[in-house]
């Protein structure tokens, strides 16, 4: 019997995508053999399609389809229910299981709305859905604006039900709980279940989930955007229908307000674009425009000077007719909202003890290290030994949003450089929610170490003619200031490179910082981060062709970073040949460096030359190299040259749909690393935490 789990619900609107988020996010960390079941969902209207569906299988993207992934639609459930068909409802749904649950060592079922039939009907098909699929049960209640009393009593009733039925229920996990009733709901269920096993955790409301952004608004007002369509993911916490003069109205401004207020009212709409500027009145979401007038010409160019006004929306209707209308905007987390999908997971998280939860689920246990897997330790690991970061690119909006992460998850401390004044606005206008104060934020030129930053790289370099005068034009650089600040112990370690070059991020490290006494260069790799597994690539991003003292180095180093990392290294220095079939002088490189290297480090496999696909696959390893104990099962891949290596790792990443976590740098005495410029907040996430883990050995 596989493993399974069913989310059943009491009542409409649980928020089961934040649980189910959540749960297959733990899942994932142990397994990639996943599936997402929903036995109903909603018909499809305009050809969209089931919410919960696309966003759980765009997110994680599963290896399912769309047609697999559900049992009925509402519509064929209510057509067979109204023949009496409640059997052929079952064999349905229960097919169509079994075929996704071929393939899985995990799924997860996610039970109907109560948004269509009785809410009496839903539940019991509900429960005999959960009882012939043979799933444990996970009861979700809902606690947004309700009462202790509210909240407890559908509980109790899915808890006797499902029992009745003799299911297995693993725990109760209630849902937008009110802050203040948290403690109370928790004492009542240990109270009532204490003869129990079960999960119990209370998840509290959170306020940016719950809030629309104002991409939703336009879309469900049918709003024309006039201005500020760069800042449409703006979060909305409330309303303000300001009808009254300015100087009334402005102090009722709160965070991430939207103002609605008629198009001719320019003294309103001036008065709010100038109170978003001024430090002394909080952030707003933006501004939403009634009545038929449009806008005022001498308004309109007004605001089409500004450089990033607030959004700015207009409906064609009267103010309180639209006000009733907004009421009725709810939010849902799609697929490309991936900051709300991370606060979900986060949320999760840190309320629900993932360690029971695991424990109840019991799944199974694989061999090898998932991607999911190996993130997760990374993390983990870097928050034993929380360490230091500087970033030097302070004011680059996706440095700001791995910043509100890697706080969020409290992963490690950082510094950012930059003028403060100019990040603060960065932020603002990016609508990232990161907290100035949980940071560092240093002006280089305004810091009281620059003078002493400036002397110690004159000592440094003066053997190479740096004068006290070239010494402060480099440490006015960020790149440098941020490496002094490692080399002199302020900071554990920096990463950079987001809007820089290598060359500027790698140059001040050698000038600086160094190499270990018993490394010669500094070179690189990437963990490559498949659907089953992670292996290591070097060097695909520093030393363009090394020679054989050098490959050798760098396959030894890179077997060293692979077990830092929790990967058994089994080092393959690959080549056009495999063993003695070839020859040239570049596969004679790879054999004279594989011998190094053996020589070097005996207590390490290490085979070369080496195909790749012999290295990588056990059955052309056996035939090609029958003896090896490296061949069809390397993890660690050295590459001749970086054309081949920066290629190779390029062309796996696009056809496989690997995540690729690197240039990761290695040989220097403290940890720089270089991010992509291209790269994803998520890139330097990883790049950051990786960092912070190296450090600790220093």
């Amino acid at each position: 019997m596989k493993n399974s789990l069913y989310i059943a619900t009491t009542q409409a609107k649980t928020g089961k995508s934040l649980v189910s988020l959540g749960i297959i996010e733990l899942i994932l960390r142990k397994t990639t053999k996943v599936g997402f079941f929903r036995p109903i969902i909603h018909d499809p209207t305009d050809n969209n399609p089931d919410q919960h569906l696309n966003l759980i299988l765009s997110h994680f993207q599963l290896p399912q389809d769309y047609e697999s992934s559900y049992g009925l639609l509402y519509s064929e459930v209510s057509n067979l229910m109204g023949h009496q068909k409640l059997d052929e409802i079952l064999e349905i749904i229960i097919t169509k299981y079994k075929k996704l649950e071929k393939n899985c060592e995990f799924i997860l079922c996610e039970g109907s709305d109560y948004l269509r039939e009785s809410s009496a009907f839903e539940f019991d098909i509900n429960v005999k859905i959960a009882k012939n699929l043979g799933c444990s049960i996970l009861i979700l209640g809902n606690g947004y604006k309700k009462t202790v009393e509210e909240v407890i009593a559908p509980i109790e009733i899915a808890v006797d039900t499902y029992r009745e039925k003799a299911c297995k229920i693993i725990g109760i996990i209630v849902n937008k709980a009110n802050h203040n009733q948290v403690n109370s709901l928790k004492n009542i269920l240990e109270s009532d279940y204490k003869n129990t096993d079960y999960l119990l955790s209370i998840i509290p409301y959170d306020q940016k989930l719950g809030s629309p952004r104002i991409r939703e608004i336009a879309q469900q007002l049918n709003a024309q955007i006039l201005y500020g369509s760069d800042r449409l993911n703006n979060l909305v916490f409330n309303y303000l229908v300001a009808a009254m003069q300015m100087q009334h109205a402005i102090t009722q401004f709160e965070e991430n307000c939207l103002v609605v207020t008629p198009s001719d009212r320019g003294d309103m709409i001036i008065g709010t674009l100038q109170a978003q500027e001024s430090t002394n009145y909080p952030n707003l979401a933006g501004i939403l425009l009634t009545t038929e007038y449009k806008l005022e010409q001498s308004i309109a160019q007004l605001i089409s000077g500004l450089t990033d006004p607030l959004p700015i929306l207009w409906v064609n209707s009267y103010t309180y007719p639209t006000a009733s209308d907004l009421k009725a905007v709810s939010s849902s987390l799609i697929p490309e909202d991936k900051e709300k999908i991370y606060w979900s997971i986060d949320l999760f998280d840190q309320f629900v003890n993932l360690t029971t939860l695991e424990k109840q689920i019991s799944t199974t246990e694989v061999t090898g290290i998932t991607p999911k897997m190996f993130t997760y330790n990374l993390i983990q690991q870097a928050k034993l030994q929380k360490r230091h970061i500087v970033l030097p690119e302070g004011n680059e909006p996706r440095i700001l949003k791995a910043a509100e992460v890697l706080l969020s998850k409290d992963i490690v401390n950082l510094t950012l450089l930059g003028k403060k004044q100019d990040i603060e606005k960065t932020i603002q206008n990016h609508n990232i929610q990161l907290n100035i104060n949980q940071l560092k934020i240093i002006n280089p030129a305004e810091d009281e170490k620059f003078d002493d930053y400036i002397q110690a790289f004159y000592e440094l370099r003066k053997h190479k003619g740096a004068t006290l005068e070239s010494a402060h034009d480099c440490i006015m650089d960020v790149s440098y200031f941020g490496t002094m600040m490692v080399h002199k112990g302020d900071a554990d370690g920096m990463v950079s490179g987001a809007i820089h070059t290598t060359g500027n991020t790698i140059r001040p490290a050698l000038q600086i910082i160094k190499t270990k006494p018993e490394i010669s260069l500094v070179s690189s790799v990437f963990f490559m981060c498949l659907n089953n597994n992670i292996l290591v690539y070097g060097d695909c991003a520093v030393n363009p062709n090394p020679n054989a003292e050098q490959l050798a180095e760098i396959a030894i180093t890179s077997a060293e970073t692979a077990q830092r990392f929790g990967i058994s290294p089994k080092v393959a220095l690959l080549s056009y040949s495999s063993g003695d079939s070839g020859q040239g002088e570049e596969v004679e490189k790879v054999r004279k460096a594989t011998q190094i290297a053996q020589q070097r480090r005996q207590d390490l496999d290490i085979e070369g030359p080496i195909q790749y696909d012999a290295a990588i696959d056990p059955k052309v390893g056996a035939q090609k190299m029958p003896n090896s104990k490296v061949a069809g099962q390397a993890t660690v891949f050295i590459f001749p040259d970086l054309n081949t290596g920066n290629n190779t790792y390029k062309a796996v990443q696009r056809a496989t749909g690997a995540i690729a976590i690197g240039p990761i740098l290695q040989g220097l005495k403290k940890p720089v690393n270089d991010l992509s410029r291209g790269c994803s907040v998520g890139d330097i996430i990883n790049t950051v935490v990786i960092t912070a883990i190296q450090s600790q050995i220093f």
